[in-house]
């Protein structure tokens, strides 16, 4: 990465703090000041490796999908916004009626995957995944008005990540076979809803295995435990909030999932699920 003036440098602090501050709080803003806007990928990834420190919490997963339009398609996803369904079926969410959902696969590290001049090849990342899991990324921006902003702006936002939710383990190698698959929603007293899904690389490795090696090249490794989600098999549907969800993945299984709003607690300015 180019070198950064200490007037930038000052800017990709304060972008990375206010983002992290809206994460943190649950609540949407504006678009970032003009002084303050990422232009280039590059402050937008500066941002995005500052809010992790501004979050102070571990880095769980990584979103990513293969770079098209020489836009870079990465975003960390921290620990504190991953819900497990076998420890509840859960989820806090920031918004306030509905939530939109991407019913993925999230591939778990079962090693470490330092970072090092070599590239990894295909055959040394799928080794080190250990399993795989059914899984929902939650979508979320903390902006107001996501459509007005610029893709640096969005990146250095995590693309629209508000977390993830962990369903029932697979085996990798069904998992990596699955380029399409039918994806059913069934939402209490709705219409089911039913996908025609298909992997938009085709491979569902094939993300992954970009993401290792663009990372390597910036000097992050990945970690075993962390879950790396590869794309949407059926766009972001949106659910209501506070209402038994039911996603089929095919034969391969089912997320069942109940999204409810964070609220803030004002005298201590943490964060809980009503």
């Amino acid at each position: 990465m180019p070198s950064i003036s200490s007037e930038n440098q000052a800017s990709l602090e304060a972008a990375s703090h206010i983002l992290a501050q809206r994460r943190r709080s649950g609540v949407r803003g504006e678009r970032l000041s003009i002084t303050l806007r990422p232009t280039t990928i590059d402050d937008a990834m500066e941002i995005q490796r500052r809010l992790s420190h501004h979050m102070q919490c571990d880095i769980a997963g990584w979103k990513c999908a293969v770079p098209a339009d020489d836009k870079i398609v990465l975003a960390p996803i921290f620990e504190t916004t991953v819900f497990r369904e076998k420890e509840s079926i859960i989820c806090s969410v920031s918004d306030d009626k509905s939530v939109k959902i991407e019913p993925e696969l999230a591939f778990v590290l079962g090693h470490d995957l330092p970072p090092r001049e070599l590239a990894y090849s295909d055959m040394e990342m799928r080794a080190a995944i250990s399993h795989v899991h059914l899984a929902l990324e939650i979508i979320g921006c903390r902006y107001a008005d996501p459509t007005s902003a610029s893709f640096p702006e969005l990146l250095a936002d995590g693309l629209f990540n508000q977390g993830l939710f962990l369903g029932a383990p697979l085996d990798l190698a069904i998992a990596e076979t699955v380029q399409e698959i039918a994806i059913t929603l069934q939402v209490k007293d709705q219409v089911t809803q039913t996908f025609a899904g298909k992997h938009p690389a085709g491979n569902p490795l094939a993300p992954l295995y970009w993401l290792v090696n663009y990372l390597r090249q910036e000097g992050i490794g990945l970690r075993a435990g962390q879950a790396i989600i590869t794309g949407s098999y059926a766009g972001s549907p949106d659910v209501p909030l506070y209402t038994d969800i039911h996603v089929q993945f095919g034969q391969l299984g089912a997320i069942n999932v109940l999204f409810k709003q964070t609220v803030r607690n004002a005298s201590d300015e943490t964060l809980i699920a009503p």
